[in-house]
């Protein structure tokens, strides 16, 4: 399933949110222009590698390591194909917008940057060994969507469902949505630990442990950040189009 738009308004300009997906699609253009070996020592520099991660805390603190931590965050930003940053960006332009109208421009932006950060820790914990670069917005993504489930459960999703040969669009609520969502993501990380390697991490897969992670961090996060702040005064689009007066 494939979202294209939800139908929830918002009453400020969600400029973190264009910012985080311009920064994004940036970098990404930026990898596109480096050779395959740079590209290779690009990702083990700026990108999370489990065992060096686990090194660096079993050594403790210093510069060395202090950068190795840091990658936890610059991964962030790094994508490893087309369809990894297109993918994660629709998720993002969807679902940031209202959660950032909700906590705010600086709340929203600690908010992504600790959701992805703990997703990223998530994925280390399950494979602490890999020397995999694990890279992606996924898990601050998904920190976005475990706030948005809550705060906003009964607004309906556009989303492009598969019959066949045939995309057939829906409206699902986001409730459903984003719980079934999250119900595959957990039940691959699940699957995962008993495979021979890590999904995700051992095969250069997707990192499901983040994206669970960063999912139940976000719904935590949330109302600690102020998800729940003040009165909702936004109507949704659907029941405002039903309650115009007849011409």
């Amino acid at each position: 399933m494939v979202p294209v738009k939800d139908y929830n308004p918002i009453n400020t300009t969600p400029y973190v949110t264009y910012g985080l997906i311009a920064l994004n699609i940036l970098i990404f253009i930026y990898e596109l222009t480096l050779p395959s070996y740079s590209l290779l020592g690009f990702f083990r520099t700026w990108a999370v590698v489990p065992a060096e991660l686990s090194t660096s805390f079993a050594t403790g603190v210093s510069a060395v390591n202090i950068e190795e931590w840091l990658t936890l965050v610059s991964a962030q930003f790094l994508h490893g194909g087309f369809l990894h940053v297109a993918g994660n960006m629709l998720y993002l332009w969807i679902f940031g917008n209202n959660v950032e109208d909700r906590l705010g421009h600086v709340k929203f932006l600690i908010f992504y940057l600790l959701c992805g950060t703990i997703a990223g820790l998530a994925q280390w914990f399950f494979a602490p060994f890999s020397e995999v670069p694990s890279l992606g917005a996924s898990g601050a993504i998904a920190g976005v969507m475990g706030a948005y489930i809550f705060r906003f459960p009964d607004v309906r999703i556009l989303t492009i469902v598969p019959l066949g040969p045939f995309p057939f669009p829906v409206r699902i609520p986001a409730i459903f949505y984003l719980g079934i969502w999250f119900l595959q993501q957990a039940a691959y990380g699940v699957a995962s630990l008993e495979a021979p390697t890590n999904i995700g991490m051992e095969n250069g897969g997707v990192a499901y442990w983040a994206h669970a992670g960063g999912f139940v961090i976000g719904a935590l996060l949330g109302p600690l950040f102020g998800l729940f702040r003040g009165q909702d005064n936004t109507i949704p689009v659907e029941i405002a189009e039903s309650e115009q007066p007849n011409p």
